[in-house]
């Protein structure tokens, strides 16, 4: 019997990608469809010993992808949570909370129309999920009256889970679209022919290089918590207002842990 059914529904794994070792992706039908937008989490979990174990995930499919809906993940050994959602596959279930929730959506308060999205791996989520909503729309010809730039900051290369896609969209479509990566380890990579440096090194050199001037541009930070204190401080120092700056934090990290 399912715990909670009043919060709770099943979603049934329909398709798996594994990206690295510990980086993986999938899609998945839920029992109702969940109504969310761009941006949003859903929490995840899995029963064990009689009660949920769960989390929040930001989706990483757009509305317009339902009934389907994706998730990305990274594999914490001694997590509560990933370490059991890690075998689960096609035809395997997990838990869903039935109402989603975030606010690290597209900014519609401030009239902005630049978006500066700045991430560390798994934090390109909910901007893969504004890029695919977009380019949908785009396709069905309402070319969006916006501009967003995706500053995605990792290790290595192979975390870059969606960098294929985002790179493609950016390509089909560059008056709305614009994607960097670029990798803080660039020594252990040699082949490596794109940005260096963590997200922080860069946040000023692509706001210049994209004109993202304060005052029509908001910033969005998702991810690792140290990348996004810093990120906010760069920021704010830069002429953005707190009402400009919107963050989603993942986890807390551990003491002496780095990128």
């Amino acid at each position: 019997m399912l715990v909670h059914p009043e919060r709770y529904q099943q979603v049934r794994i329909v398709w798996r990608k594994d990206h690295s070792d510990d980086l993986w992706s999938i899609r998945g039908v839920p029992e109702q469809p969940l109504l969310f937008k761009p941006g949003q989490y859903a929490t995840l979990g899995v029963e064990h010993e009689d009660k949920v174990i769960e989390r929040a995930y930001s989706i990483v499919s757009s509305p317009l992808e339902a009934p389907e809906i994706e998730f990305f993940f990274e594999l914490v050994p001694q997590g509560a949570l990933t370490p059991k959602l890690y075998p689960l596959g096609v035809g395997d279930t997990m838990l869903m909370r039935k109402q989603p929730k975030g606010l690290f959506t597209l900014d519609a308060k401030t009239g902005h129309k630049k978006h500066f999205l700045v991430s560390t791996v798994t934090g390109v989520a909910p901007y893969v999920a504004m890029a695919r909503t977009l380019s949908r729309q785009s396709n069905e010809g309402a070319v969006p009256d916006q501009l967003l730039v995706v500053l995605q900051a990792a290790s290595y290369p192979r975390e870059f889970a969606y960098r294929e896609e985002l790179e493609e969209t950016a390509a089909t479509h560059p008056g709305w679209l614009k994607y960097v990566p670029t990798i803080s380890r660039p020594w252990e990579t040699p082949d490596w022919k794109g940005e260096s440096g963590r997200a922080e090194d860069l946040i000023r050199e692509y706001m210049r290089v994209f004109d993202l001037n304060p005052a029509e541009t908001t910033g969005y930070l998702c991810g690792h918590p140290q990348m996004i204190e810093n990120g906010k401080g760069i920021l704010k120092r830069a002429g953005f207002t707190k009402e400009s700056i919107k963050e989603e934090v993942y986890w807390i990290p551990a003491k002496g842990a780095e990128d």
